[in-house]
């Protein structure tokens, strides 16, 4: 007989056999989540599945094989999420005596779940400040407007030219939290839809208000500010005489 709470469709981790089954369901997602387990009969394993049951916009699998843990230095109960936007690989260790239930486990999850255009919130703004890609360009949008979509269409494939150099994050301005983020930029939603570009080190910043959100428009700021950064960085021999 099955239980009320277990369904015959109930979304469960792709078993991965080998390494090369592995590297092609790392390859096939912007983000993708592993459950790296030494043996199946373990508490952090049901956990494991709860959490691959909760969370349906990201693929799971698992595997037990030693020579894809040994590929991957494994050497104890792991959860690694592999991400594409900045070619990242975050681990949570399950080891012995560190208790880690399933809230805890969707918790470093959705933190870490970094995509090509990531949506600003609380959680998501963690793992944001902890990637190594310290360049940050926000899209401030109405998603409630009809436009919203192709905006973001665009946005994205903008995000596919600057991958490993600047995180694309959407904020939506009609979330009553996000406001303090519009703030910190000096921006009104009359100003609306509109781009602000972050380095995270010296928080210099530039702000590109838009009657249109366009690849072109998107690719020349922050192509512009890249150089600009470039140049403060590494001075041409010129400068350097005049300094």
């Amino acid at each position: 007989m099955i239980s009320p709470d277990v369904t015959g469709d109930a979304k469960k981790p792709v078993f991965l056999r080998d390494i090369a089954a592995t590297t092609a369901f790392i390859s096939a997602a912007e983000v993708a989540v592993i459950g790296f387990f030494q043996e199946l009969e373990r508490p952090e394993v049901s956990n494991f599945h709860i959490v691959v049951g909760k969370i349906q916009e990201v693929p799971f699998g698992l595997s037990t094989n030693p020579e894809v843990l040994s590929h991957y230095n494994i050497t104890s109960n792991t959860i690694s999420i592999f991400r594409m936007v900045d070619d990242k690989r975050q681990d949570l260790e399950l080891t012995n005596g560190k208790k880690i239930d399933a809230a805890k486990m969707s918790r470093f999850i959705q933190i870490n779940e970094l995509r090509m255009v990531t949506e600003y919130n609380p959680v998501t703004a963690i793992g944001l400040f902890n990637s190594t890609v310290q360049t940050h360009l926000l899209l401030f949008t109405d998603k409630t407007s009809q436009e919203h979509t192709e905006r973001v269409r665009r946005y994205r494939e903008a995000a596919e030219l600057f991958r490993g150099k600047i995180l694309f994050v959407l904020v939506d301005s009609n979330v009553k939290g996000n406001e303090r983020v519009m703030s910190f930029f000096n921006l009104k939603k009359s100003q609306l839809p509109a781009l602000a570009i972050f380095h995270t080190p010296d928080e210099q910043q530039d702000v590109l208000p838009l009657g249109e959100v366009t690849v072109e428009r998107v690719q020349d700021f922050c192509s512009s500010f890249l150089e600009r950064k470039q140049r403060k960085e590494d001075p041409s021999p010129e400068e350097k005489t005049e300094l």
